[in-house]
């Protein structure tokens, strides 16, 4: 079984094929995936992929597989989750289909889906829909591989620690794919709770960080990651011991201790503090990469606080006047 570490040092001499389905990840990162499914796997525990989407990361990750001769296609399997539909809350681009749009009468991709995957249908195993339903809670068999790039909300993110994150054992591999999106702090904040029991394998591959569990992660921090039982400060906390261990991306393009910086800014956003939430944000336009690619995550952060800043030093008795003559 490779090491995570040394697999980088084949990044550069894999050559994909063409016939790879268009994808949202880099070319990196689906190297990365078909090395993985090449080198890691054992076939020990379950592989999943929570966010299938058009196919390209499934399609790279089973090519990998199919060449991995611990890995027995004949019984082992590919566990595929994603709505498989475009539509609102889905995340999903209408450049998954073949077409490259939805037709009049369907929103689902999932035919695209089987056919673009046809060289590796026999073992991948479907699960389309919500993935509170299209999960089971009460499947706990160990995951060996673990792919998420699904967490987009809150809601999901907890579906994932629930009834993923528990089946980690030691030597499971986990995947975040958004890890450079400051918008999911999730993803931050729970990796800062993980870093006693886990490895990273490196430099993120672009936006996915990849970590071994190399320690069993207690129940305790299990239940306290799914109940988001965290305050403010201690999320905070939390993200800053992972930028202590994240810098800059493999290739070098993506700056993740800012980028962490600015997810720190929406934990302040989501928990209702805009004034927080900008203090944190603002001295972050000036940085290069930010201000050239999150320029709408700081209009809606100063949208938020521009919104609050009526009620700011105003009594209650002010508002209700404002209120009821209509000037507010």
């Amino acid at each position: 079984m490779t090491p995570l570490s040394k697999l980088y040092l084949q990044l550069d001499d894999v050559e994909l094929p063409d016939a790879i389905p268009y994808s949202q990840v880099s070319s990196w990162e689906l190297r990365f995936l078909y090395l993985l499914g090449r080198h890691r796997l054992t076939g020990r525990g379950k592989a999943i992929e929570l966010g299938s989407g058009g196919g390209g990361s499934t399609y790279a990750f089973a090519l990998g597989l199919s060449e991995n001769p611990a890995f027995d296609t004949e019984v082992d399997k590919l566990h595929a989750y994603d709505f498989f539909r475009v539509g609102k809350g889905t995340f999903a681009s209408e450049k998954f289909f073949s077409a490259g749009v939805a037709p009049e009468d369907s929103n689902s991709f999932l035919d695209d889906f089987r056919d673009k995957l046809k060289p590796f249908i026999d073992f991948i195993e479907l699960h389309p829909g919500d993935i509170w339903q299209t999960s089971d809670p009460e499947d706990h068999s160990p995951i060996e591989f673990l792919h998420v790039d699904i967490a987009k909300t809150a809601r999901v993110f907890r579906c994932v620690a629930e009834r993923f994150l528990p089946r980690l054992e030691p030597g499971s591999v986990l995947l975040h794919q958004d890890f450079a999106s400051p918008r999911l702090p999730w993803l931050h904040y729970s990796t800062g709770l993980l870093l006693p029991y886990i490895e990273i394998a490196g430099p993120p591959v672009r936006s996915t960080l990849a970590f071994e569990v190399v320690r069993p992660i207690p129940q305790q921090v299990l239940r306290d990651m799914a109940e988001d039982s965290f305050s403010t400060d201690e999320k905070l906390k939390l993200m800053s011991a992972v930028q202590d261990v994240v810098d800059r991306d493999h290739t070098g393009g993506i700056p993740f201790k800012a980028v962490i910086e600015l997810a720190k800014a929406y934990v302040a956003h989501y928990d209702g503090d805009p004034r927080r939430a900008w203090k944190i944000a603002e001295p972050l336009t000036s940085d290069a990469y930010l201000s050239w690619t999150r320029k709408d995550h700081f209009a809606q952060l100063e949208k938020a606080l521009n919104e609050a800043a009526p009620d700011r030093g105003t009594s209650g008795l002010a508002k209700l006047l404002r209120r009821m003559t209509g000037r507010g």
